[in-house]
């Protein structure tokens, strides 16, 4: 799935300092890899191993062809443009790294990691959407005039935008590959929001595809919804009977009765405190 931008970062950020990151005009320096910091506003939480190995190799063969864009921050120099190529060059044991330094605000900055992150295609869907999410809070887009500028639709941006409402630790498991965006989306649906990460824990278990957890999801809300039926009223028998058990179980005690049958349903909340009530019934081994 292509997540290229419709209209390139001129367009959407035209800002001198933008526009022109990389002229004919620019001086590349060598920097020495030990004055190099990450980017702050960096949106890409996760480097695969692999690719950055595989671009190390390339790196001790060919050199680094492109150079990456820095800012001077104190006596070390913040990537702007280039982690990987940095994180590359430091596996193939490189002193120095070709870079271009500009003189970029931190909103610039910000603004430019994550564009240049979006135009690529290994983004996760937890990292793309907060990219959009952050893009959203600075420049005060909507998500309409964001999708527009983006050449995306709505519907895209707001179901990326809809995962970060996950859980942090569903958020995680989506973010490495081990929950698709889909079940993602899917487990959003679940009426009982404490649950979601039950349920993805189960999801991962038995390898449940986004079609089997939705049939899981809607059963589970089925069960929420009659768990949420308005209750009928007691009568006043039923309430003294509960009265007389509560007491009897030292615990709370429900009587439930529908039209053909009834259960009673006792409480406990720890294990010495099942083993208490089986006692009490006599049904302790």
């Amino acid at each position: 799935m292509a997540r290229g931008l419709g209209k390139g970062i001129g367009a959407l950020f035209p800002t001198e300092a933008i526009d022109n990151l990389q002229t004919n005009e620019d001086q590349i320096e060598k920097i020495d890899l030990q004055k190099l910091v990450a980017n702050p506003f960096q949106p890409r939480k996760t480097f695969e191993d692999d690719a950055i190995e595989e671009l190390a190799e390339s790196i001790k063969e060919h050199g680094i062809i492109q150079p990456i864009v820095v800012r001077k921050k104190g006596k070390k120099f913040e990537i702007v443009v280039g982690e990987r190529r940095f994180r590359a060059a430091k596996l193939a044991n490189l002193n120095e790294i070709p870079a271009i330094v500009r003189n970029l605000t931190e909103d610039q900055m910000m603004e430019l990691a994550i564009l240049e992150n979006l135009q690529r295609e290994d983004l996760t869907p937890i990292e793309e959407a907060e990219a959009y999410q952050s893009l959203i809070e600075k420049l005060n887009f909507t998500q309409e005039e964001l999708a527009n500028r983006l050449g995306k639709s709505r519907p895209y941006i707001t179901n990326h935008l809809r995962l970060l409402t996950l859980p942090d630790d569903v958020r995680e498991l989506v973010n490495t590959g081990e929950l698709s965006m889909g079940h993602g989306r899917t487990l959003l649906g679940l009426k009982n929001k404490r649950r979601i990460t039950e349920v993805a824990e189960k999801v991962i278990k038995h390898g449940l595809n986004v079609r089997q957890l939705e049939a899981l999801i809607k059963q589970l809300n089925e069960e929420v919804s009659r768990e949420t039926e308005k209750p009928v009223k007691k009568d006043i028998f039923v309430q003294a009977t509960e009265t007389q058990l509560r007491d009897y179980f030292g615990t709370n005690v429900q009587i439930k009765k529908s039209k053909n049958k009834g259960k009673i349903e006792i409480e406990f909340y720890s294990e010495d405190d099942l083993e208490r009530i089986l006692e009490i019934l006599q049904l302790e081994e």
